[in-house]
């Protein structure tokens, strides 16, 4: 009998993770086809004690999300693990009840998500993109219709100053000189100083920032954050950028913001249905930079987060505390099911 049963669905975020416990042979690895039958998916979701989970939630049928169902039909799991930082897909609180503790892989993509936000930053304020199509559409271009600004010295607000949030916030600062703000209720103000932002409240974010930048995960607190009164308050002309999660924008206020001239441009990488359609109001202006949730999604970082992610179930199956718990209150009650499921107590 192996040691534990991990089972993940369609594809390793990058093969180095099937290399790393492949060369553990007391854990069994089964990948599932999420469109394959019913009753094969169930039996082996049944048997698993991991389940190494999608983090975006329009790659993954509802009904295999790790909610409060999901778990009852799976009575041997002990632990879910998502491929990224987010965790969208999990019901953390029915997890915590049923003694399942959840683990991300935070910090795996930081640069990734960082540099793309960044890139997004230079492209709107230099208003690259909107140059790139007009050059595309018509003849006689004149230069003067796109003066753009330059972010050096400039103010950049961040919304959630996390991994991603703290890299941004030193490429910010280290290669422009912007002053950097920022707003995370959760942070002291040793932690701010520690990861150079000044702490400031949500609405002085947006009163003072040239560029906001949203960082912070997707939940109750933070679902439509912004919205129509948060964008008015922003400073005329300034940017806002998403690489965070869809739904803490609310896209029509946004459109609104953008389409009035209120706003000077926004770089979405995330969406409230992913991928959007063609015929999403935001993709028809040209001061919106869009990608497909894809600030995460490098060679680079894709390895780094099959890496993280394939050691941490190796220290969860081996009765160890995951470096990347996000629900520290689940664990007491883990020890007591992996010692009932594996015959021998799992760490403090």
């Amino acid at each position: 009998m192996p040691r534990g049963r991990v089972v993940f669905f369609d594809r390793w975020a990058d093969p180095v993770a099937g290399e790393i416990l492949a060369a553990e042979p007391q854990i069994e690895v089964t990948q599932l086809d999420s469109s394959g039958p019913d009753a094969s998916v169930w039996q082996a979701l049944g048997e698993a004690h991991v389940y190494q989970i999608k983090s975006s939630r329009d790659e993954l049928p509802v009904h295999l999300h790790a909610t409060a169902d999901l778990l009852a039909r799976c009575p041997n799991l002990l632990a879910v693990s998502t491929w990224g930082a987010g965790f969208d897909t999990v019901d953390v609180d029915a997890c915590t009840k049923a003694g399942v503790i959840v683990a991300n892989q935070a910090g795996g993509n930081l640069e990734a998500v960082a540099e793309h936000a960044l890139g997004m930053m230079l492209t709107l304020s230099k208003r690259i993109a909107e140059t790139n199509l007009v050059l595309r559409r018509q003849a006689g271009v004149d230069r003067q219709d796109f003066i753009g600004h330059n972010i050096e010295g400039k103010t950049l607000g961040i919304v959630g100053l996390g991994h991603i949030g703290t890299r941004l916030a030193e490429l910010a600062r280290q290669l422009f000189r912007m002053r950097v703000i920022a707003y995370d209720p959760y942070l002291s103000d040793a932690d701010f100083a520690a990861r150079g932002a000044e702490p400031v409240p949500f609405a002085e974010v947006l009163r003072a920032s040239d560029i906001v930048s949203v960082h912070c995960p997707r939940n109750d607190e933070t679902m439509n954050m912004f919205d129509a009164d948060a964008f008015r308050c922003m400073r005329p002309g300034s940017i806002f950028v998403n690489t965070a999660r869809g739904g803490i924008h609310d896209e029509d206020a946004l459109y609104e913001a953008l389409n009035s001239g209120h706003l000077a441009g926004a770089g979405c990488d995330v969406w409230f249905v992913e991928p959007p359609d063609p015929s999403h109001p935001l993709l028809s202006l040209d001061n919106v930079l869009a990608s497909p949730h894809t600030a995460g999604v490098s060679h680079e970082s894709r390895r780094q987060i099959a890496t993280f992610a394939a050691e941490q179930l190796i220290d969860i199956l081996a009765g160890r505390r995951p470096p990347r718990l996000i629900n520290p209150d689940a664990w007491p009650v883990f020890q007591e099911r992996f010692r009932t499921v594996f015959g021998d107590q799992a760490k403090p």
